[in-house]
């Protein structure tokens, strides 16, 4: 790192469990000047108090706390790829102000991202905008994260893929859309707000579904699709009207003779 720009981290600090931090992650926090929070508002303020337990624990010497609010994104835009980019662009714009404004050159800058920062999530997307624009000296290093297919996988005592088999991670909307692959029979499902998997009407598929993984409140229910997505959709809604949100993953494994 360089002590004539602002050296940012980008930290993966796993699913929502603490004690899920690596060493490294550890070890970086405990250098950091600088943590920058994107505020998502009342209703996820649970992912914003668990990043202030994680530095509290960790970051023992003086640090201070840039609080961005999260730009909303068009959820109804017909142009979905647009509205993200749109998104990306307010995104930048907010964390560019609070880097050049509030952050002097040789200091260090935590962004704490849930599970890995390489797996669906925007902040190395927004931080590559930032530095192009050529408004602030900036180097970013990557710190990798436990994600919550990781522990969605462990809670439930299951592996992703059969016996040198493929395995394919999707979104909810792609699944909507596209449905389960006939030629694999495991998949990995993230960012579903709507139940996707309730559309699907294989007999033989298994679901592994679990929500708030690590944190307190997590749920896990595993069986046959055909029989556990009612229980499954149920669930959902009273969760997300109990805590204002929820996040899930699931995996969909094909049963073969």
């Amino acid at each position: 790192m360089r002590d004539d720009g602002v050296n940012v981290y980008v930290i993966g600090i796993g699913s929502g469990d603490p004690e899920q931090l690596t060493l490294q992650a550890v070890r970086v926090l405990s250098g950091l000047d600088v943590v920058l929070v994107l505020d998502k508002g009342e209703a996820k303020s649970e992912l914003v108090d668990l990043r202030h337990e994680i530095c509290s624990r960790h970051i023992a010497r003086p640090y201070r706390v840039l609080t961005v609010t999260d730009p909303e994104r068009d959820r109804a835009a017909a142009d979905y790829p647009g509205a993200v980019r749109d998104w990306y662009d307010a995104r930048a714009d907010l964390i560019e102000a609070a880097l050049r404004d509030e952050v002097s050159p040789g200091e260090n800058v935590g962004i704490l991202v849930w599970g890995d920062p390489a797996l669906y999530d925007s902040t190395l997307r927004v931080l590559d905008r930032v530095q192009q624009r050529g408004t602030v000296e900036l180097t970013h290093e990557v710190i990798p994260g436990i994600t919550s297919l990781q522990t969605l996988a462990a809670r439930h005592r299951v592996t992703f893929t059969g016996v040198g088999a493929p395995v394919h991670v999707t979104t909810g909307r792609r699944l909507a859309a596209e449905g389960m692959p006939a030629e694999l029979d495991d998949v990995l499902v993230m960012l579903d707000g709507s139940a996707a998997f309730a559309g699907l009407d294989d007999p033989d598929l298994d679901i592994y579904w679990g929500a708030y993984l690590g944190m307190p409140g997590e749920v896990l229910v595993a069986g046959d699709l055909q029989e556990r997505k009612a229980e499954i959709v149920a669930l959902r809604a009273e969760h997300r009207e109990r805590h204002g949100w929820i996040m899930d993953s699931y995996l969909l494994h094909r049963r073969r003779a």
